[in-house]
């Protein structure tokens, strides 16, 4: 159906399925989250399950779907309003009234109150971000149930709750003299709402990948300490970049009393890091880096910050996709850049910027498997269903979550990178 697709099927590889060129009907029903990049990853306990596409949608050519979203489109008017996360397929995208990260998304969203519908074409805690932000009477729909996050899930409520009780009995012997809290929770935007809230009511906050620094400096300036999920890498590579030595950036296993740590090791911490990390990110090398170096002397090698410790140290740069997207736009025609990120959006830099060679650092072409689940076929059943008086994939956050995660984002928006 695309590129990507083509891609997926003539370059197959133990590390990506090719049935990820699948259309996401076909697999939704396998028991992890692949295939494709995370295709190891299991459903955690909690996390949402997949959700079914009528049969009618299913299958229909792309000439038609996309003839049927926009007349959708046109008839709901005002009335709805289409996100498309920067990661989303291209036909996907084009559909898309506003496309960004999730914190751009769900900021887009607030700048359309009137809209009766928001169309959310990211993945589940991205919905979840949206309705807690958006007013009450919005409705906001997720096209595919099954577009979770693993990373997201690698930190479920009860775990992080087990964690927070283990650490307060630890730290109940500490001096308060400094007016210092023992630790402060902070935990990335991809996490579920629950933790959000969890957050907002332990004296928290929200960070993304752009105010991750920012973040850490203002829970510093609260608390001795940070208890940061549930991204291992993105925890590390900021606390590092600020002067934090590794050995007081111990990793939490929710699996392992104390997290599989000594009480030592946690009193002397700066940053307790969540054993999660992002599929995607994760395939990213330094054996990679130095083959694009090899290959086009003089590129610049830019990265995501949930990328491993020693790919973040061996690359030109790192930054979140609108830093990466703000580097391409200022490179030179000419220059040459590898990037590490996910592949839907390095592809579509490489098409928007073709006076400059821009290629993925990964030659194995595995796109976000549950990202990829938000098909046309899908945004076409929500588009034609809200024409229709139905709201099919309604996110609703309860009253009292949405209470407390609204604290911790609100200290989010507050924390800006000066």
């Amino acid at each position: 159906m695309t590129s990507v697709n083509l891609t997926i099927t003539a370059r197959p590889s133990e590390a990506c399925d090719t049935d990820l060129a699948k259309d996401p009907w076909e697999f939704a029903a396998l028991a992890g989250y692949g295939p494709g990049a995370s295709s190891a990853d299991p459903i955690p306990r909690g996390a949402v399950r997949p959700g079914g596409l009528p049969p009618e949608y299913q299958g229909v050519p792309d000439a038609e779907l996309h003839a049927r979203i926009q007349a959708a489109k046109t008839a709901l008017g005002d009335r709805v309003v289409v996100l498309g996360h920067f990661y989303q397929r291209d036909e996907v995208v084009a559909h898309a009234d506003f496309v960004g990260d999730s914190y751009q998304l769900a900021q887009a969203a607030l700048t359309r109150p009137d809209a009766e519908a928001i169309v959310f074409c990211g993945v589940h805690f991205m919905a979840e971000t949206a309705d807690i932000l958006s007013a009450p009477e919005q409705k906001v729909l997720l096209p595919n149930l099954a577009a979770g996050c693993s990373m997201a899930d690698m930190a479920d409520s009860d775990s992080v709750e087990d964690c927070w009780e283990q650490l307060e009995e630890l730290f109940a012997g500490e001096a308060a003299g400094d007016g210092l809290a023992p630790v402060i929770p902070v935990t990335y935007m991809n996490s579920s709402a629950a933790l959000k809230a969890f957050c907002g009511r332990h004296g928290g906050i929200v960070c993304t990948s752009s105010n991750a620094k920012t973040v850490l400096e203002w829970a510093f300036a609260r608390g001795r300490r940070v208890l940061f999920f549930p991204d291992q890498h993105l925890g590390r590579n900021t606390a590092k970049a600020m002067g934090v030595p590794l050995e007081q950036m111990p990793m939490w296993n929710p699996r392992q009393p104390l997290g599989g740590n000594t009480p030592e090791a946690l009193r002397e911490s700066r940053v307790i890091l969540w054993h999660g990390f992002c599929s995607v990110h994760k395939r990213f090398t330094v054996e990679q880096i130095d083959r694009a170096r090899a290959e086009y002397p003089g590129v610049k090698v830019i990265v995501h910050p949930e990328c491993p410790m020693p790919v973040v140290d061996a690359a030109d740069a790192s930054g979140s996709t609108d830093v990466i997207r703000k580097a391409v736009d200022a490179a030179a025609p000419g220059d040459v850049l590898a990037i590490g990120t996910e592949i839907n959006l390095v592809n579509r830099l490489a098409a928007e910027n073709p006076d400059k060679t821009i290629f993925c650092l990964d030659p194995v072409i595995c796109p976000c498997s549950t990202m990829y689940r938000i098909h046309p076929g899908y945004l076409a059943w929500c588009l034609e269903s809200l024409v229709a008086g139905e709201a099919p994939n309604r996110i609703l956050v309860d009253a009292r979550t949405a209470s407390d995660a609204r604290v911790a984002l609100e200290r989010m928006l507050q924390a800006r990178p000066s």
